[in-house]
């Protein structure tokens, strides 16, 4: 899309809860402006979400270093092998923070198998077990893996009190109807606004406005019409249009929905 197509970026009343994104992937120098532009659209809050035994310390030090961030603590499924002694104590630790909201990003992802199959699974429940032991709600990554998902939460779900939510959902709607009714909410991003995403559309529609997230997964998946360009929190007001527009509802009242789920998920 060419730059004259490209629309300003929509400012509404009700504030912005950015529920995943990964700030630690910018440069220093990128990080105020970005931070600043999303301010001026209503971004009141981010949570920027772990992934690695790299970054995890990182995450902290974003979370500490202005009031507007907060993250998680977790180890991705691309990096389950990664997992050792040493790591859970360092994501035990990292709980432990203030500012650290969650245990996350953690999951199964069987389409791109950057790890064994059962190593993920292993991690996944292990994590699980540490967010039940912390009162910690959970962001989960699931991708090509329906079955064992929803294997592995029946499993751990009743233990997980504050339960959590299934970010960046692509999956059935079946996994979908699961685990909303277990009680675990579902993060909406730029996928929502492609062509090709009726899929998404059809579980969106099926997701009770209470149990509904919004997030960028920021820098990636731009959403529409920016797509092509690196994605930022300052692009949720495409995102929360495009959704309010498939559940038929004002984006006013869609945004409002959305902070209440943010604030009650992570923030209570």
């Amino acid at each position: 899309m060419s730059k004259k197509n490209r629309r300003e970026i929509p400012r509404f009343d009700t504030p912005i809860i950015e529920t995943h994104c990964h700030l630690d992937y910018l440069e220093p120098t990128q990080l105020d402006d970005v931070l600043a532009r999303s301010a001026e659209v209503g971004v009141e809050r981010i949570i920027t979400i772990a992934v690695s035994a790299d970054n995890l310390g990182k995450v902290v030090e974003l979370a500490h270093g202005s009031s507007v961030i907060w993250g998680t603590q977790g180890i991705h499924p691309h990096e389950a092998e990664c997992w050792s002694e040493e790591v859970e104590s360092a994501v035990r630790a990292g709980l432990a923070e203030p500012r650290i909201l969650a245990v996350g990003e953690i999951g199964l992802d069987y389409y791109y198998d950057h790890a064994d199959r059962g190593v993920q699974r292993e991690v996944f429940e292990r994590q699980l077990e540490l967010a039940a032991q912390s009162d910690l709600p959970v962001v989960i990554h699931t991708r090509e893996a329906d079955e064992d998902t929803r294997a592995i939460l029946q499993n751990h779900s009743a233990h997980l009190a504050r339960k959590g939510v299934i970010h960046s959902f692509t999956s059935s709607l079946s996994l979908a109807q699961y685990c909303l009714a277990e009680g675990f909410s579902l993060g909406f991003n730029g996928i929502a606004t492609f062509n090709r995403a009726d899929n998404v559309r059809e579980v969106v529609r099926a997701t009770p406005v209470e149990q509904l997230l919004l997030e960028t997964d920021a820098p990636y998946l731009t959403p529409v019409p920016y797509r092509g360009k690196p994605n930022a929190p300052y692009y949720l007001p495409f995102i929360a249009e495009s959704i309010a527009q498939t559940k038929e509802l004002q984006v006013e009242d869609l945004l409002r929905q959305a902070y209440a789920n943010s604030t009650a998920l992570f923030f209570a």
